[in-house]
């Protein structure tokens, strides 16, 4: 991908003779808000500080590494050098919530030297944009040092008030937990150790996952994370709640005393903090995707955004099963070779969901349950070689179903659910992936439920991310985009890996049908909206119309109102939308199902018109062919209005805007189908009124006249 403007300028600085001379060195943003400072202490202890608007919002945080069979690397450092660079581009994003990004910042690089025996070398690089800061150590190759089993990383983000803060535990399996809203004082992971709703769980230290997000007293929002996690493991973030201090703990392994293993020279990821002065500026950062590498796949034009149904929500309300050969309630076991009568992939159904996409502007369809093994992969402790990603059931005519879904102009979106059992999806990827580029799939929804397998490896450490990552790299060579479940945390590498297209990596739309708990409250997807969105592209699996879903599970339910399931299609991003309900649900309810037909998947701009964390939000998104608009905008459990402007809309352009809007006394609970539908013609001039019912929504189709 080619970039359109790069300007690049260097300036280097030499220190001084004296190892012992300590100097401040100091880089600021382009528009010149936030500051970082880096310096020394009088024990060679690397530290940094972070103002924003000339308040201090990231105090003195040391910096270092804790190795194993070597002396830490944490002190005794002097500054050898310095280097400050300007940089400026914009890029084109093949796919994406805008089509033009800017990546504007300044870096400043420290080029360090232990002052004693072994007088290893360290670079730490901090780079500054307007809306936050990336910091990376950097490892050059050099000749004491070869290789390192990093114990733990020691960096710190020492905080200047106890913020309100938005968070999930820091679970080294998963990231499937509610979001708890406390300040950071009262951050207490460890009570949701053996969380009752979770296939596993691992939760060793009061810890929180990112992306986490902040918000002062004053105004000031934070959000941590990380970017261009390569070869690494993930980083949780340890809270001390007394000193309110964030320090890096690295997801580890039972295996090895240590928890990332890499030979010199290398990078770590970048640590990230989004720095804004108010929610929306945190959603239209592009902090994250832009501290990544640029394309290195070069045309993926061969990968389409989409929208998809699929064989999917129906086991999990349990109409249907994945498997071939057990009860429903995959309890027991009936004749491995005969059906049991409640399987979803059999080509009679697939079709059925082909003949409705291809009525409704829906290009995919998502097949789960198709292939052999399903019989024998819960409750075994040894999954190895059970799945088997090219052979399907007997009742499922894979030649037939893609040659009808050609014929209607509907993709079928390939399915592996591996069930965490690493080597044996190695030794058959190159097959499976061969097997859809004959067929001409583009597209894999990856599955990783149950404990890792090998024993003793975590979801999130760096065996885990190597698997994730390579496992798509491997992919683009047979030309699938991944969309990946019970994943690693996305870090921004779809710039990098564009077929890397979206991932789950939060508690998803499946918890409404089965959790014990009652499912996602109302305030998930406004906390969501400003957490994990942060972090890139969501596979939530919108647009659930039977909200209520009696006739299959009476205790359970969506906690949302129909119209926030629609609002949901432009809230939540992502290149791959899924309409994830019944297909007879959306026959019987033909008039809100039009925005589910009219909506697009990939966006020339986005504004985020609205938004508090955990509160409400409204996105308007314009898609890239059509030059048409969408709005949505969700609440929490409050009723809310407000007034948005249309100023975003074209100049001289008039738009017929059809409104699906909660209707009266519409609630999430009480009264979740109330929907009131209207059209309306607007311009750039126009101003509306948005009223939202308590866990409810708003959905707007803006179409060019």
């Amino acid at each position: 991908m080619k970039h359109l403007i790069i300007l690049i300028i260097a300036i280097t600085v030499l220190s001084c003779n004296s190892s012992e001379e300590k100097r401040e060195l100091t880089a600021v943003s382009p528009n010149g808000n936030i500051e970082v400072s880096f310096n020394v202490s009088a024990e060679g202890q690397p530290f940094y500080t972070i103002l924003n608007n000339k308040n201090v919002v990231i105090d003195i945080s040391f910096l270092g590494f804790e190795f194993k069979d070597a002396p830490d690397f944490d002190k005794n450092f002097i500054i050898k050098k310095s280097q400050i660079e300007s940089h400026t581009e914009t890029w084109k994003m093949p796919w994406g919530e805008q089509e033009l990004v800017q990546n504007n910042y300044n870096e400043l690089k420290i080029f360090l030297q232990e002052k004693i025996s072994p007088e290893r070398f360290l670079t730490i690089a901090f780079r500054v944009y307007d809306d936050g800061v990336g910091f990376r150590y950097e490892f050059p190759e050099q000749a004491r040092l070869s290789e390192v089993e990093i114990v733990d990383e020691h960096t710190q983000f020492n905080l200047t008030q106890d913020y309100n803060t938005f968070w999930i535990p820091g679970d080294w399996d998963i990231y499937e937990h509610l979001y708890s809203t406390t300040k950071v004082s009262q951050i207490d992971a460890l009570k949701y150790v053996g969380h009752v709703n979770l296939a596993q769980t691992h939760i060793p230290v009061n810890a929180v996952n990112t992306p986490v997000t902040m918000v002062g007293d004053d105004g000031t929002h934070l959000s941590f994370h990380e970017a261009a996690l390569i070869d690494y493991a993930g980083m949780t973030l340890a809270v001390d709640t007394e000193n309110l201090n964030l320090k890096s703990n690295l997801v580890g392994s039972k295996n090895t005393p240590y928890k990332v293993k890499r030979s010199l020279p290398f990078n770590t990821p970048w640590r990230t903090i989004q720095i804004t002065n108010n929610a929306p500026d945190l959603i239209t950062s592009n902090l994250i995707v832009n501290l990544n590498e640029p394309n290195k796949l070069g045309d993926v034009s061969w990968f389409k955004p989409m929208k998809y149904t699929g064989v999917w929500w129906e086991m999990h309300l349990g109409k249907s099963s994945w498997d071939y050969g057990m009860t429903q309630d995959m309890s027991t076991w009936t004749d491995p070779g005969k059906s049991n009568g409640t399987h979803g992939a059999t080509t009679e159904n697939v079709k059925k969901f082909i003949d409705f996409s291809s009525k409704n502007n829906i290009g995919g369809v998502l097949v789960e349950g198709w292939n052999t093994g399903w019989e024998h992969w819960i409750g075994f402790e040894d999954r190895e070689g059970v799945f088997d990603f090219v052979t399907p059931y007997p009742d499922y005519d894979i030649d037939e179903v893609v040659r009808y879904g050609k014929e209607k102009g509907v993709d079928i979106i390939m399915h592996h659910e591996t069930s965490a059992a690493t080597e044996t999806y190695e030794k058959q990827q190159d097959t499976a992936y061969a097997l859809m580029q004959k067929y001409g799939m583009h597209a894999v929804k990856s599955g990783y439920v149950g404990k890792i397998l090998p024993k003793g490896e975590y979801h999130h450490g760096q065996y885990m991310v190597n698997q994730y990552n390579n496992a798509a790299i491997k992919a683009a060579k047979y030309e699938v985009a991944v969309n990946a479940h019970e994943p690693i945390k996305a870090t921004g590498l779809r710039r990098t890996y564009p077929n890397i297209i979206s991932r789950e990596g939060l508690r998803g739309q499946e918890f409404n049908a089965w959790a014990e708990d009652g499912g996602n409250p109302p305030e998930h997807l406004p906390i969501v909206a400003f957490t994990r969105m942060l972090a890139g592209p969501i596979d939530f699996t919108p647009g659930i119309f039977n909200i209520k879903f009696d006739e299959y599970k009476k205790n359970n339910q969506v906690n949302t109102t129909l119209a926030q399931q629609l609002a949901l299609y432009v809230v939540i991003y992502s290149p791959v939308q899924m309409a994830a309900d019944l297909v007879e649900h959306y026959e019987a309810n033909p008039k809100p199902l039009q925005f589910i037909k009219d909506v697009g998947v990939d966006w020339q701009t986005t504004k985020v018109l609205n938004g508090e964390v955990g509160k409400y939000v409204t996105i308007a998104r314009k898609e890239r062919k059509t030059d048409n608009w969408f709005l949505g905008s969700i609440t929490n459990e409050k009723s809310r209005t407000f007034e948005v402007t249309l100023d975003f809309l074209d100049d001289n352009q008039n738009y017929t805007a059809t409104i699906y809007k909660d209707g009266k006394n519409a609630h999430w609970d009480d009264n979740p189908l109330a929907l009131d539908i209207e059209k309306i013609e607007v311009n750039k001039n126009s101003k509306l009124t948005l009223h939202l019912a308590q866990g409810g929504g708003c959905a707007i189709s803006i179409i060019k006249n």
